[in-house]
């Protein structure tokens, strides 16, 4: 639960005396929890599935600000990602690699901005966080396979005015200085109409190093690209000493919320609200230990824009005895970005020679014709992009009397959403150069390196590359120029781009309902049948992709989609994918003692399968097809307990047995440069422990919880590889371990995974402890906290050739501190994260193909050292 006395999550409903004598109640003892997970208020302590809530103080005293935070105090939740605003939540250890749904629901309160890469929600006003473990698709549908993941907001109160606002000043240890200002206000402007407000500024110091390079890699090799031949007159040096500088992944963002409640009539509460956010996160938060610690060689700027709203319309009521819930919401999101590229670069010139094309480019030109000479210009790759995403969601759900002898809760659920993705791979001044180099001109006997060719190059039977006298490109060229005039770029300055528009359909019917067998004694059921369809519609390659849709590059600037290659087989070119199906759940609950009950829950999820694109393949010169892949489902049965013990000790615990079919993964396909697909991997199961407990005894509460997960691969997963008898890739029907696809390059193994390979991202334990003392100075009230996070190592990708070229990461313990003093309206809080510096490392990630960029990884860690002091007042 990690909900510790006296902090208190209360139910949403304006009801002062309750919440008045439910803080009074935690003064004695441990204070109920209410939650609104199963679409009703209730304790958590009757809701028969595993879950977690984290109150407003506990997020506070924790000093939770987001997503990573809140993440490191839930032990089933796991994460991935490079930064804020681009971070992927999991529980209990179903990591997929792939596919275009999530796999855990993210909600601001009824809202879903369920999907990848999740925006960095500020944790303040907010009255808890809800962390529900297992599939939760009856009730929250295809994005919550795995989970769920609840931010609940604190609503407007019509009895009081209420206003508040938090000072906070802090630093990295090594790093910069930070802070943030946040305030909040709740006004009743009459009887039945009260409005509430936050608003909030942050700023983090950087803390990661983006030192000079100094001439070398971080192996210590010299940094001077070859540029894909074997001639010593080409060459390029990277250096970052332009942009190098200390502390260089700093956050800075701002944002809202305002809430309305009327009540018309009695019975009745509509609610609109709109919360929005703008936040920029510059620089990577991870870094790569063979350049130092907390350092990193990067060669172009890294940045996050992530800017959005959602606005949200709740109406709840009655038409005589039957409760109605009406939940409307519109999603806009919109992310610019800028990546370091270069390691992808340094890829391609590590591949040797022939490859002169894809690194040696031209411009600032003196003479003309056959005299013309060009110099060379940058050749590393950055990455920008611009992406829009918008969604609108409607629910009904109406609940039949509270005299019946059962209840249950119908529903109806819609969901449209459309993404439009403009992302260059791409080199700065590529749109305007002169030329670039024919493959093989860079070894070409007394070939001119920048300078017009008048003929196209050939290999002769030994492999070298000679000019072909028979072959013109240009009248007006040199004999000896290497240089083809033109630009390889495919829109703008986009070596590789990627310019799609998708479209998402979700429908729903739902049912969830209660009955008591006996008193004690309560059967839960639910179902869900879905339809989702899926569209997608653009263009993704290189320049020769293009060409091979008989589109001409480059494309122009001020139009979208002018050239379509998604899906070559339709007469549109749009990528379709649809399918219907149902998923359900049957719970027992036994409530043998008010306060101790044991249940059994069975549940599935689901998550969509998709369209995959043709993909070009180098060696064929051709595109080739890839089939779609299928949707994957997970089954979970849960036998679990939840008990308090004389309101000073709870404990909750469950005992987990999960399957998990046609995992969806994303595979780099041999020779298709870079580009790649989903596959469904086959099976995998996943068997666990979660608990959680807190004790109070007198003034000091002691609260703790865990999770033990097993999860590894069921079966032997074959590999994904290239038919050149049926020009289509495809999963290898059958598969040796130990052995290679025939005629793969580089060579590829049949079996990417073999059976009881563990499942990545996931470490096997982890855990938090926190032990709080409350005591009275005279006038003030005081507190003083410490607390652990710890847990084990884990794999980073199912296939054990690239973890093994990535590595597993550590298992850690860190420790954070805190203590406070409060009185009247006022409190002053100091804390300390992390007192010890640790580096505790969470995932690692690579800049392309783990095969190919695995020695540029970046390992992303828990938080350095991080220290400072908060100051609030409420009135």
């Amino acid at each position: 639960m990690i909900l510790s006395a006296p902090a208190l999550a209360q139910a949403p409903a304006a009801d002062a005396a309750a919440a008045d004598a439910a803080a009074a109640e935690a003064e004695q003892g441990l204070g109920e929890i209410v939650v609104t997970a199963t679409r009703s208020a209730q304790s958590i302590q009757k809701v028969p599935i595993s879950m977690q809530a984290l109150g407003a103080e506990k997020l506070q005293e924790r000093q939770v600000k987001g997503l990573s935070d809140f993440a490191a105090l839930l032990p089933s939740v796991s994460f991935e990602g490079i930064g804020p605003g681009r971070n992927t939540a999991f529980f209990r250890g179903i990591v997929p690699a792939g596919g275009a749904y999530a796999s855990v629901g993210y909600y601001l309160d009824d809202m879903p901005i369920t999907g990848t890469e999740v925006p960095d929600i500020h944790a303040y006003d907010l009255e808890r966080v809800e962390a529900l473990s297992g599939p939760q698709g009856t009730l929250y549908g295809a994005g919550s396979l795995a989970g769920t993941i609840r931010l609940i907001t604190n609503k407007p109160k019509l009895d009081k005015f209420e206003f508040g606002y938090d000072v906070e000043a802090n630093k990295y240890g090594k790093g910069d200085f930070g802070g943030q200002l946040e305030s909040y206000i709740n006004v009743p402007l009459a009887p039945t109409l009260a409005v509430r407000a936050m608003g909030y500024y942050r700023r983090d110091g950087g803390y990661i190093d983006n030192t000079p390079n100094n001439g070398t890699f971080n192996d210590g090799s010299s940094s001077t690209l070859t540029l894909g031949d074997n001639n010593p007159n080409t060459s390029y040096t990277l250096d970052n000493s332009d942009i190098a500088k200390d502390d260089y992944n700093t956050i800075r963002e701002f944002g809202g919320r305002f809430q309305l409640l009327w009540q018309p009539t009695e019975g009745w509460d509509i609610t609109p609200e709109i919360t929005a956010q703008k936040q920029v996160a510059r620089g990577y938060f991870g870094y790569d230990p063979r350049v130092g610690d907390l350092e990193v060689h990067d060669y172009d700027q890294t940045k996050n824009d992530d800017r959005w709203y959602q606005a949200a319309l709740s109406i709840h009521g009655h038409i005589g005895d039957w409760d109605i819930v009406s939940a409307t919401g519109y999603f806009k999101r919109r992310t610019r970005t800028l990546n370091d590229y270069t390691y992808y670069t340094v890829t391609y010139d590590g591949f040797g020679p022939g490859y002169e094309s894809y690194l040696q480019f031209f411009d600032n030109c003196t003479g003309s014709g056959a005299s013309q000479q060009c110099q060379m210009i940058n050749p590393t790759q950055y990455y920008h992009a611009d992406t829009h995403r918008n969604k609108f969601t409607q629910e009904l759900r109406i609940s039949t009397p509270k005299d019946w002898p059962f209840d249950v809760t119908v529903g109806g659920f819609y969901q449209r959403q459309k993404n439009e993705l403009n992302t260059s791979y791409a080199i700065r001044g590529l749109d305007t150069i002169t030329g670039y180099t024919a493959t093989g001109g860079g070894d070409v006997a007394g070939g001119l390196i920048g300078v017009p060719a008048m003929y196209g190059i050939t290999y002769d039977d030994d492999g070298n590359p000679v000019f072909d006298t028979s072959d013109v490109i240009n009248p007006n060229g040199n004999p000896l120029g290497t240089m083809i005039l033109g630009t390889q770029a495919v829109k703008g300055d986009a070596f590789y781009y990627v310019e799609q528009d998708q479209l998402y359909h979700d429908k729903a019917i739902f049912a969830e309902g209660h009955y008591n067998i006996t008193p004690t004694l309560k059967l839960t059921g639910g179902i869900r049948y879905f339809w989702t369809d899926y569209k997608v519609r653009g263009f993704a390659g290189v320049a020769g992709s293009a060409a091979g849709v008989g589109c001409t590059t480059p494309l122009p600037d001020d139009e979208r989609l002018t050239c379509v290659n998604t899906n070559p087989n339709a007469a549109d070119g749009t990528g379709r994918y649809k399918e219907d199906g149902e998923t359900h759940k049957v719970a027992l609950d036994w409530q043998f003692q008010p306060d101790k009950m044991v249940y059994f829950n069975y549940s599935t999820g689901f998550r969509p399968g998709g369209f995959n694109r043709p993909l070009r393949i180098r060696s064929l010169g051709k595109i080739v097809n890839v089939a779609p892949f299928k949707s994957e489902t997970l089954t979970n049965f849960e036998v679990g307990v939840k008990t308090t013990w004389n309101n000073i000790f709870r404990f909750n615990a469950a005992v987990y047995y999960e399957k998990w079919n046609n995992i969806q993964y994303g595979v780099v396909v041999s020779g298709a440069q870079g580009a790649g697909m989903t596959g469904n991997a086959g099976k995998a199961e996943v068997k666990g422990i979660e608990y959680d407990a807190d004790l109070r005894l007198g003034k000091v509460t002691i609260s703790t919880s865990g999770a033990f997960n097993d999860a590894k691969l069921k079966g032997d997963f074959c590999n994904f590889a290239l038919n050149t008898e049926t020009e289509s890739i495809a999963q290898l029907s059958s598969c040796t371990l130990g052995e290679f696809v025939e005629g793969s390059s580089p060579p590829t193994p049949q079996v990417a995974a073999a059976n009881g390979t563990r499942l990545p991202r996931q470490p096997r334990f982890k855990g938090t402890t926190s032990i709080r003392y409350d005591t009275d100075l005279g006038d003030y009230a005081a507190y003083i906290q410490g607390a652990a996070l710890y847990q084990t190592g884990a794999t980073q990708d199912l296939n054990v050739e690239s973890n093994e070229l990535l590595g597993n990461t550590k298992g850690f313990v860190s420790f954070d501190f805190s203590g406070g003093i409060k009185k009247d309206n006022w409190s002053v809080t100091l804390f300390l994260q992390n007192a010890f510096d640790k580096r505790g490392q969470l995932t690692r990630n690579t800049f392309c193909s783990i095969d190919f960029c695995a020695n540029s990884s970046r390992t992303f860690t828990i938080k350095p050292q991080f220290f400072g002091i908060r100051f609030g007042q409420k009135f």
